[in-house]
């Protein structure tokens, strides 16, 4: 199986090839729009600010390229709020495969505290995405913007309100939490995502 990460100005990407590894797989870190498009499965990870990483995306048409991905896409954290319409975060037209509006944690109460930090358990689990997972495992998020809950949401998260941990649209599947960093958890929903029918 060919795996491909696509590669831009984020971090937190070789976390990702490292978590691949232990699964057998020996991903290709590229932008390059071919072998992006021979891909069997393409991974859009990373951690960033979202007008910057946009930038870098319409700078190097990386936002046309990933918008005409047909193969299984997941997107994970910046990569889930970059696949939504628009983000709060620099006031970001995003790519748009989820037509959903990013929005910043709200800051009423001086307990709360921004970024979101550690783990948190996932429910309402849907799509083969978490087979094999019981409800409410944990899982590591580290974001201080959220995508609310909606028809695309296949699972919820609480942190100040309900938030959309994951979503499903078509070829399109994203996390707000970092699989890669989620221990066994987090491994079984990478060797899905890897494993799924299409």
């Amino acid at each position: 199986m060919k795996v491909c990460i696509i590669q831009y100005n984020a971090g937190n990407i070789y976390s990702v090839v490292n978590a691949l590894r232990r699964l057998g797989i020996d991903p290709i870190l590229t932008d390059d729009a071919e072998e992006l498009a021979s891909a069997d499965r393409i991974l859009f990870p990373g951690q960033g600010e979202a007008s910057t990483v946009m930038q870098y995306l319409i700078g190097h048409q990386l936002d046309k390229l990933i918008k005409n991905l047909r193969q299984p896409v997941l997107g994970i954290c910046i990569g889930q709020q970059l696949l939504c319409q628009h983000s709060e975060e620099g006031d970001t037209d995003c790519i748009g495969i989820f037509p959903v509006d990013v929005k910043h944690f709200p800051t009423t109460n001086p307990t709360d505290k921004i970024p979101a930090v550690g783990w948190n358990y996932i429910e309402s689990l849907k799509t083969p995405l978490f087979e094999g997972l019981e409800q409410k495992p944990y899982t590591y998020f580290l974001h201080s913007y959220y995508v609310p809950i909606s028809e695309w949401t296949i699972a919820t998260a609480n942190y100040i309100l309900p938030f959309s941990a994951a979503m499903h649209k078509d070829n399109f599947w994203s996390t707000q939490f970092h699989p890669e960093k989620s221990g066994d958890v987090g491994e079984r929903i990478l060797k899905n995502f890897l494993d799924l029918q299409v």
